[in-house]
């Protein structure tokens, strides 16, 4: 059995064997490329599953875009070419020759998609537009993380056209409110959310929205933003349409993407523990795993009968489990394995159990291991699951509370956040040479949670004009 590395003293070595052990996801022979291995990409798919559903009762239509874009598209909006030029891939050959005109592989797809929205766009009622992808994209990482960051990932990607700014806000606000939703309920990670100082909006948008939740380590990880575009796109690509009036508009845009793979990676790091993964029970593969103890001189096809009876009773009941009838292991290195992949519950079924009509039910966060009745089991796996998901949501809360911290200047705790990662609640002037300030101590304002309970700037004598959220980041 592999031991993992102290979960306190080195984080980052056990969080990469963590992913490796768990069988979440392997190396490509591409640098900063994963390979996602059926365990890990099951987790992706019960939240895509998710939030899709979401997203298509929030009235938005999937479609599908190529993943491959003419360089000139994204010299078109200045500031967005500006902010991705140093991640873009860039194809320059195909077929054998130079091309004519290279091609990005997409690291997001604003531009391909309006310059449809450009073709499909010419009259009011053609409004609102509303359309979703899902897709990988490509970003050159400079320093790669298994699911945080790599080359290559996979997410959502929403894109909207309104005719008034008020309702493209309010499409920005409402997919953000269902991101939340998604950390908060069904990956149990609180998190805080808010705009984005200028410095650090999403490029080319005119406001930016981000959830951010806090990892074991006292970092801050953007798990997901929404933009409010407006219409800069709109112009860069000639998008226009005709109101009631017959007058000639431009729509106003959204942009909107809070479910990637790295969801995967935050749930390991907010969650997990010394022994391997901890997994919510709304995206566990396997909610239950059953382990079958047999014992020389027992029926132990019975003991093996009675399991897979238990199985399709918690499946026809809406529960995920698996029989583990692996031979050639032991009851201990079984235990060993699943607690390590983060499955919610064990029973355990042995001899004993068979003759009372028993079996012994183990949490994966180690509070409670009971002897159940057989008769009881599909109320009391369903309540457990319920009681897990709930107090991972609050163990995670009760971490972040210890960890968030209302300061003033950042000469004092400036030091601190150096050596104690956390949230640290300050006030603001809103001045970028304050913002560039806080890059000393390695840290960034992570959002404007949209308070203004400071009286003074953490950098200068100016009274603030909003509260921040300051942190270091992955």
């Amino acid at each position: 059995m592999n031991k993992l590395p102290d979960i306190i003293t080195h984080f980052a070595d056990w969080y990469q064997e963590v992913v490796s052990l768990a069988e979440l996801a392997d190396h490509s022979p591409v640098r900063g490329s994963i390979v996602i291995r059926p365990y890990g990409f099951s987790i992706w798919e019960l939240i895509k599953d998710k939030i899709n559903e979401r997203i298509k009762k929030t009235g938005h239509q999937n479609a599908a875009f190529p993943l491959l874009i003419p360089e000139s598209f994204f010299k078109r909006e200045a500031e967005h070419v500006e902010g991705f030029a140093p991640e873009m891939a860039v194809v320059t050959h195909a077929g054998g020759k130079l091309l004519e005109e290279p091609l990005v592989v997409r690291p997001t797809s604003e531009t391909i998609i309006h310059y449809m929205f450009a073709k499909w766009i010419h009259s009011w009622r053609d409004l609102p537009l509303k359309i979703n992808q899902w897709g990988n994209v490509v970003r050159w990482e400079m320093r790669p993380r298994p699911f945080m960051r790599t080359t290559e990932f996979l997410w959502q990607e929403g894109h909207t056209a309104h005719a008034t700014q008020e309702e493209a806000h309010e499409e920005v606000l409402m997919m953000l409110r269902e991101f939340v939703d998604l950390a908060q309920n069904w990956l149990a990670i609180p998190v805080i959310f808010g705009l984005k100082p200028e410095m650090e909006k999403f490029p080319g948008a005119q406001k930016t929205y981000t959830f951010e939740g806090m990892m074991q380590d006292g970092k801050s990880v953007q798990m997901g933003t929404s933009h409010l575009l407006s219409q800069s796109f709109a112009v860069s690509f000639d998008m226009t349409y005709q109101n009631e009036n017959g007058e000639k508009c431009y729509p106003h845009l959204t942009s909107w993407c809070g479910a990637t793979t790295r969801l995967i990676g935050t749930i390991i790091m907010v969650h997990g523990d010394q022994k391997g993964l901890v997994l919510p029970p709304k995206v566990a593969p396997i909610q239950v795993i059953i382990i079958p103890i047999t014992k020389t001189g027992f029926d132990n096809d019975l003991i093996a009968r009675t399991a897979s009876q238990i199985q399709q009773r918690l499946e026809l009941s809406g529960v995920r489990a698996l029989v583990d009838e692996d031979m050639h292991k032991t009851p201990g290195a079984k235990f060993y394995h699943w607690e390590l992949k983060g499955v919610p519950l064990r029973i355990e079924l042995g001899p004993r159990d068979i003759a009372t009509g028993t079996m012994i039910v183990a949490d994966r966060l180690g509070i409670k291991k009971e002897t159940i009745e057989l008769q009881r089991l599909e109320q009391y796996i369903n309540t457990q699951l319920e009681c897990i998901q709930k107090e991972l949501f609050d163990r995670a809360s009760r971490y972040r509370e210890r960890q968030s911290f209302k300061v003033e200047k950042l000469e004092v705790f400036g030091p601190e956040l150096m050596l104690k990662a956390g949230f640290y609640q300050s006030g603001w002037c809103g001045g970028i040479e304050c913002e560039q300030k806080l890059r000393i101590y390695q840290a960034t304002i992570r959002c404007l949670p949209g308070t203004c309970q400071a009286t003074h700037c953490f950098a200068c004598d100016k009274k603030s004009t909003e509260d921040v959220v300051i942190a270091k980041a992955y």
